[in-house]
């Protein structure tokens, strides 16, 4: 009808519109001959346009419309006198049927065929008759044939239904083969294309039937002795009949839940009746007759069917409330059935073992399954379905359970050590569904893969996994391999491949890590019985040491090394896990074995062409390269940690495994199968040492960080297309540069500054190429920050974007406050910005010059203020970055020279002196009490508390002076309180007053002298007095400094960064050279020197010669080392959102610490800090950093959302955080981890690795 109507109307517009189309053809054609523009498309458009626009046209489309309206109305009358013709006859058919048969019920919409088929009630009852068993077999063939052809809703709701599928379920009993088989076509049919009330009877009938069929003992059934031959016809009929019935139980949870609970229920326990059918037999276990459940397992092996039925809670939980009540001997035989599977294969001997392998892999014996693979299948199939009721609560609920023959009830615990013992007992694979997948059905891979599932539930592993006596199975072989036991000999290295994949998942979680690093019971003594962490790495250290015959020679030896290698990883790459394994040195022997595999992979043979050896030394070579990069990989998991970083460039690989994390992050691999994060923390470690830096560089990660940042912010590569322009940017940083700002900020700490951008000039060139991309920090500071001439300007693209990034960097970097002076001082920043500021001026009238208030000029200013200001959040006033509504859009003053403007300096009060407190006279005459040394300092100390707690403000100015001064005097007169030996010096003001420092300690002196000022501590002079005070320092610690060969810069020449420490010291003794100069000989003595004044260790003869050639400083791999780790433990959401944001916790607190907490804490706060980690222990410098976590804890997790907690912690200083508020939970602190934090610091002179 469609195809005639189109017909029609080409026709109709050829005939009306034909000639003068193709006259306009011609003309356009000829027209555009003459024309150098042309196409068919041209051509077509005009055509088109002039044949709208004609009188022809018009005509036709109102001819057209008028045909169409007689001929919509005819067909609308046609249609109105066929719908009453159709309801008369339908109403006479009607009668009919009432007055012969009952009346037809059946909804139109259930059937396929009802517009032309209805099947009555009479023709129902006739098929009834015609399927009666006595009927000729012609007969019911026909019969069963005309009911396949029915609609099946028809046949539902018929009232002969019941009767029918009674009449069905009898007839599949039926001995005629192709009878049955077309009644299963019937049922699956009806399965396909019926509701699920439909199917649910369906369902059940064949359930029913089945279950009456295996007790009856009319059939022969076959029985364990004499196996399954699949080729027998009563076999394969019921099998046939099994498989349907495991079809269905697969497809219906994707729709139950749709139809009443009652239907739902009504098919589980006809399953659960059908599976629970067992045999009243007293003769041998031989002789048995095979339960349903067999048969089900042969099409099933993995219990599919359970595992859906159980995933949802709608249908799980009427299924485990069945099998509670009812039919719980169906999971009891489950687990017997695993408990006789490990008792077969317990008292199985080796040739035995072997045998009954080779003969599982028989691949020409297809059609048979002997007595023992059934035995294996039906185990397959019960330990899957135990593995999936163990995750959910009330399936576990249903433990303990009592079995035949046997006195003791089944626990959780001692089904799970049952599961690992399989592993190790269990022989070579049987035979399954086939025998290419027989790999996938051995008993090691199928237990490991039930109890990696269940580890991935935390409840659930906490439960069953996460206890000693299931660690100690999966651990016993390991311990009779290293004792050397006869036991050991019945271990392979496939079962310990699976064992370790297992402990690696337990060791990837929180609660399975505590577990194998210190055991249930925290307090045992590892001597006595050793945690699994030690066994693991101690039965790894042996592997890789090759110091054992274990697998000697084995092909499979590396991969065995590998995987508990793995294990160990998952330890070692966790802070409190680091500190168990370090006595085993695991860095040293896994550097060790990568080295020898590095000399093996340099030494394999080249191939010739044409030779056997070809193929074989290729796939050596592969193997190799394969090792090599895994012993890398394990390397590099060390840096994940503060002390692991150290450990891992004492190995001398830092840089190759810095290139082959750079090869696998340009690969977009991911860092680790359990590692739920990429390498975010890792980059941000390296990247916090000197040594770290210089690999990243040479690895060429900061080249391509670099080259993605300028393709986002600038231009792509010249071969890039270009579909679509792109959107202008709206925010300061557009989103698709975030992810790059993100990792400079991460890299740019100062250790990596200095080495990448000390002492190097910018390049400034008189002109730069517009495809000239940066490659380096240094390329990216002279093209987006320090825009010093039109020749840069004009090189950018997007001027203001890019330079608004460069001005964010900078400012951010700039927080770190050695940084900004190392800028200042090599590149003159301030100076650049204020001439910036400069250039930025109108003139409005003849002696007046207003700034233009733009976006780069209100960074600009945000920025000047931030560097030139010092103070805490209540001392110092910055701009803000955005503009106000009104007519004042920013109120803020802008400057182009030097001093500030008096609106962002706070007006907070200022060294206000306290009169003395009866409490500080009580403190101060401690010293005068004469007791023994420890009780004189305990009660100092608690003095010191209690004030802290309850009069802060006290603790400032000259009282402050006069208790560190008394206190550090009695310390370093204290033999047992002096950790370094006393040193000589003699120098005097005029033996120092000629020597020089460095560019960046001038700055420092500069900034701090004005920070004293504003605070009004320091006075005239104070910057001659505190440059005598460094040069005295300088020359003092080069005392007990060693000259050291090295390629790093910070290593090459005195402290590189500005004397923090000093500079707060000075200010507390408020400007006194001679006091601070003698309370820091004193104060050099005691073990706080190493941790809070910084430039003490620097290259220090006092630490190992392996530590000052890494260059990293105590502070980082001690104090930033165990702030992780208590940071996990005490504030554990803090710590998983700086491993959401790729942040390492140790960078942010390296640059607090060093900087004493300049620009972040309040001077007084500042003080505070300093006199708690002198009076209390220099621990407290890490409880303090875990308090101002804890207090920062709702800002950092709402930052992790909006993706820039790096830029907030260092750009925002620590509002409203006050030491002494923390006081009460930093003892906590101290009682639960001095001992561990004090240990390590005083081992830092002979640091144990």
């Amino acid at each position: 009808m469609s195809y005639e109507f189109v017909k029609y109307l080409r026709q109709y517009v050829c005939n009306t519109l034909g000639s003068m189309i193709e006259e306009e053809m011609e003309k356009c054609i000829s027209d555009q001959n003459q024309s150098e523009d042309s196409g068919y498309d041209t051509v077509v458009q005009h055509v088109t346009k002039r044949t709208q626009e004609s009188k022809e046209y018009k005509e036709m489309m109102h001819s057209l419309k008028n045909i169409m309206i007689v001929v919509v109305e005819s067909m609308i009358n046609k249609f109105e006198d066929d719908e009453i013709r159709i309801q008369e006859r339908q109403k006479k058919l009607q009668n009919e049927k009432s007055n012969s048969y009952c009346t037809d019920n059946c909804s139109d919409s259930d059937s396929s065929f009802n517009q032309s088929y209805k099947f009555c009630q009479g023709k129902l009852q006739l098929i009834l008759d015609q399927l009666d068993p006595g009927q000729p077999k012609e007969v019911r063939y026909e019969a069963l044939q005309t009911l396949c052809s029915a609609p099946p809703s028809d046949v539902l709701n018929c009232e002969n239904w019941a009767t029918l599928c009674e009449k069905l379920t009898v007839s599949l009993a039926d001995p005629d083969l192709v009878f049955s088989d077309r009644i299963l076509k019937f049922y699956a049919q009806t399965f396909t294309l019926s509701p699920l009330h439909m199917t649910k009877e369906i369902y059940t009938s064949l359930a029913k039937h089945l279950e009456l069929y295996f007790l009856s003992r009319e059939n022969r059934i076959p029985t364990l002795s004499t196996g399954v031959d699949i080729t027998n016809a009563n076999v394969i009929r019921l099998l046939k009949k099994v498989r349907l019935l495991n079809e269905y139980q697969k497809e219906v949870p994707s729709f139950w839940i749709r139809h009443p609970e009652k239907y739902m229920e009504e098919i589980v326990e006809s399953t659960l009746s059908l599976l629970s059918v067992k045999y009243d037999q007293s003769h041998l276990v031989s002789q048995k007759i095979l339960d349903p459940i067999y048969f089900l397992a042969l099409v099933d092996a993995k219990a599919v069917w359970f595992k859906k039925w159980m995933h949802a809670y709608y249908s799980r939980t009427a299924l485990l409330r069945l099998l509670e009540k009812k039919y719980k001997s169906l999971i009891t035989a489950a687990v017997q059935q695993c408990v006789q599977y490990f008792e077969l294969c317990e008292t199985m001997k080796a040739d035995e073992i072997l045998r009954h392998s080779k003969l599982c892999g028989n691949k020409q014996k297809n059609f048979y399954y002997s007595g023992q693979e059934l035995q294996y299948i039906y185990f397959i199939h019960s330990l899957c379905l135990l593995g999936r009721l163990l995750i959910y609560t009330q399936g576990r609920k249903l433990f303990p359970m009592k079995l035949k023959n046997r006195k003791d009830s089944v626990s959780l615990t001692d089904l799970l050590v049952l599961f690992t013992q399989l592993i190790y007992y269990s022989p070579g694979c049987p035979k399954t569904t086939s025998a290419a997948h027989s790999e996938n059905y051995s008993p090691a891979s199928m237990v490991t893969e039930v109890l990696w599932i269940l580890c991935d539930q935390k409840e659930c592993a906490i439960e069953c996994l996460y206890n000693n006596t299931v660690i100690e199975a999966l651990l016993q072989p390991i311990h009779n391999l290293m004792k050397g036991t006869e036991a050991a000999s019945h271990c392979s290295e496939t079962a310990l491949i699976h064992v370790a994949d297992i402990l690696a998942k337990i060791a990837s979680a929180e609660e399975g890590l505590i577990l194998l690093l210190y055991g249930e019971n925290v307090n045992s003594s590892e001597e006595e019985n050793p945690t699994g962490a030690h066994v693991i790495a101690q039965f790894s250290k042996k592997l890789l040491d090759e110091d054992s015959p274990i697998f000697s020679g084995s092909e499979m030896l590396p991969v065995v090394k590998g995987a508990f290698i793995s294990v160990c990883r998952q330890i070692y790459s966790t802070c409190e896990g680091l500190q168990v394994l370090i006595p085993y040195s695991l860095h040293e022997s896994i550097a060790k074995a990568w080295k020898k595999t590095s000399l093996l992979s340099e030494r394999v043979p080249t191939p010739v062409e044409g030779s056997d050896f070809v193929s074989s030394v290729s796939q050596q070579s592969q193997n190799i390269m394969v090792w090599e990069d895994n012993l890398l990989d394990d390397l590099l998991n060390f840096a994940a940690t503060p002390k692991g970083l150290l450990l891992l460039q004492r190995t001398g690989a830092i840089n190759e495994c810095v290139t082959l994390m750079f090869n696998r992050y340009a690969k977009k691999l991911q860092i680790c199968r359990h590692k739920k994060f990429g390498y975010g923390v890792v980059v941000t470690q390296v990247a916090s040492t000197a040594a770290g830096a210089i690999a990243l560089q040479s690895s060429g990660f900061i080249n391509a960080l670099i080259t993605d940042l300028w393709a986002n912010l600038e231009c792509g590569r010249d071969d890039v297309r270009v579909a679509h322009p792109r959107s202008t940017p709206v925010d300061p940083i557009d989103r698709s540069c975030q992810k790059s700002f993100l990792a400079l900020v991460n890299l740019l700490s100062y250790p990596a500054v200095y080495e990448l951008v000390g002492n190097q000039e910018l390049p400034n060139k008189a002109e730069y190429s517009l495809r000239e991309v940066p490659t380096c920090v240094t390329d990216i500071i002279d093209r987006l920050i320090i825009l010093n001439s039109e020749a840069k300007i004009r090189s950018l693209f997007n001027y203001e974007q890019s330079h608004t990034f460069g001005l964010r960097l900078l400012s951010v970097i700039c927080c770190d406050l050695d940084t900004l002076l190392l800028l200042e001082a090599q590149y003159q920043v301030s100076e650049m910005l204020l001439n910036a500021q400069e250039e930025n001026m109108l003139e409005t009238s003849e002696n007046y010059r207003d700034f233009i208030i733009d976006g780069l000029s209100v960074e600009r200013n945000h920025v000047l203020v931030r560097i030139n200001l010092i103070g805490g959040p209540l001392e110092r006033i910055l701009p803000p970055r955005i503009l106000e509504k009104g007519n004042v859009p920013y109120p803020w003053p802008m400057f182009s020279s030097y001093p500030l403007p008096n609106c962002y300096l706070s007006e907070v009060t200022r060294n206000a002196d306290i009169k003395q407190d009866n409490d500080l006279s009580k403190l101060l005459l401690c010293f005068k009490i004469t007791d023994k040394q420890t009780e004189w300092i305990e009660n100092y100390r608690r003095q010191f508390c209690k004030m802290m707690k309850t009069k802060p403000d006290i603790i400032s100015g000259a009282a402050l002076v006069e208790l560190l001064e008394k206190f550090v005097f009695h310390l370093s007169e204290t033999s047992s309180e002096c950790y370094f030996p006393s040193v000589e010096y003699t120098a005097t003001d005029a033996n120092v007053k000629n020597e020089s420092l460095s560019s960046v300690q001038k700055l420092g002196i500069k900034m701090t002298v004005r920070y004293g000022k504003f605070l009004n501590l320091l006075k005239d002079g104070a910057e001659n007095h505190l440059s005598l005070v460094l040069k005295h320092c300088e020359r003092f610690l080069k005392q007990q400094q060693i000259p050291i060969k090295s390629s790093l810069l910070c290593l090459q020449e005195s402290y590189t960064g500005h004397d923090w420490f000093v500079s707060s010291l000075f200010m507390i003794m408020l400007g006194d050279k001679e006091k601070t100069f003698q309370f820091l000989q004193q104060f050099s003595r005691l073990l706080t020197s190493a941790f809070l004044w910084l430039p003490r260790l620097h290259i220090s003869k006092y630490l190992p010669i392996d530590i000052i050639e890494s260059g990293i400083h105590p502070v980082y791999f001690s104090s930033t080392h165990y702030i992780e780790m208590l940071l996990k433990a005490e504030v554990p959401l803090v710590f998983s959102a700086f491993h959401m944001s790729g942040f390492a916790p140790s960078q942010i607190c390296l640059q607090w610490i060093t900087q004493c907490f300049w620009n972040y804490l309040d001077w007084i706060e500042v003080c505070h800090y300093i006199a708690t980690c002198i009076f209390l222990g220099p621990d407290y410098q890490v409880y303090i950093c875990i308090a101002i976590f804890k207090h920062l804890q709702q800002d950092i997790l709402q930052h992790t959302q909006t993706q820039d907690l790096p830029v907030f912690l260092k750009e925002e200083a620590l509002h409203g955080f006050r030491v002494s508020d923390y006081l009460e939970y930093m003892e906590i602190l101290e009682q639960n981890y001095r001992p561990v934090l004090l240990r390590d610091m005083r081992n830092i002179r002979v640091q144990s690795t």
